[in-house]
């Protein structure tokens, strides 16, 4: 008896990047690519549409990060497992990561038999680290959960906030984030003014810093 394939939904700003990770998957009968996106926002309205068993994500994505998109299907009660396929392996994005219930966390150098074993041990229910992520960021995700008061400050955010946080810091205008998330220009000046408020922020160039540090943009963008 034919077993129903392991659907998923593969998420990566490079177009170059899913349709490679596409290619690797599909040569595995029992793996199904049933959707894709471009962004951490469009992977979390494919997760709500198409209900995969696993979604495979960048953290480093455009308009919602990866982080943010973990943490909003995660908090939606989906079944979906996440497993994270990133060039990143600091230790702050695991630990986070981790701690929002992501089952995998892979670099981008990772073997294909890695991304099979993750693929596998995620509708398992089980966590699948990258061989090449050291004990050392391990232990510090086991034993750690000293943050400074700087991130501390970042989490007294909603997640709405977090997401207009994000496409104020890609430079996007007041009347284009209204627009991208069909809400009010002046709902969205008041989530501005709440965010620089809630970070103690003066200006857009210190929340540009701010964000850099906290990783939800890259210093290359």
């Amino acid at each position: 008896m034919k077993h129903k394939p392991i659907e998923i939904v593969i998420a990566d700003d490079h177009n170059i990047v899913r349709q490679g990770l596409r290619k690797l998957l599909e040569e595995e009968d029992y793996l199904k690519i049933t959707g894709e996106a471009m962004n951490g926002r469009e992977a979390v309205q494919k997760v709500q549409a198409l209900k995969p068993d696993v979604v495979i994500m960048d953290i480093a994505m455009p308009i919602l990060n990866g982080i943010e998109a973990a943490r909003q299907i995660k908090q939606s009660n989906f079944k979906t497992r996440i497993i994270i396929l990133s060039m990143h392996d600091h230790t702050r994005y695991i630990r986070e990561l981790l701690s929002i219930g992501v089952s995998g966390y892979l670099l981008k150098n990772a073997v294909s038999d890695d991304i099979i074993q993750a693929i596998k041990a995620a509708v398992k229910g089980e966590t699948y680290l990258s061989p090449s992520i050291s004990s050392r960021v391990i232990e510090d995700y086991v034993g750690m959960n000293r943050k400074t008061s700087q991130d501390e400050l970042y989490n007294t955010l909603t997640n709405r906030e977090r997401e207009v946080f994000q496409m104020m810091v890609e430079g996007y205008s007041t009347r284009k984030i209204s627009e991208m998330l069909c809400l009010s220009p002046s709902t969205i000046k008041s989530h501005r003014s709440n965010i620089m408020e809630k970070l103690k922020m003066e200006n857009i160039s210190k929340l540009i810093q701010y964000a850099i540090h906290l990783g939800i943009i890259d210093i290359q963008m």
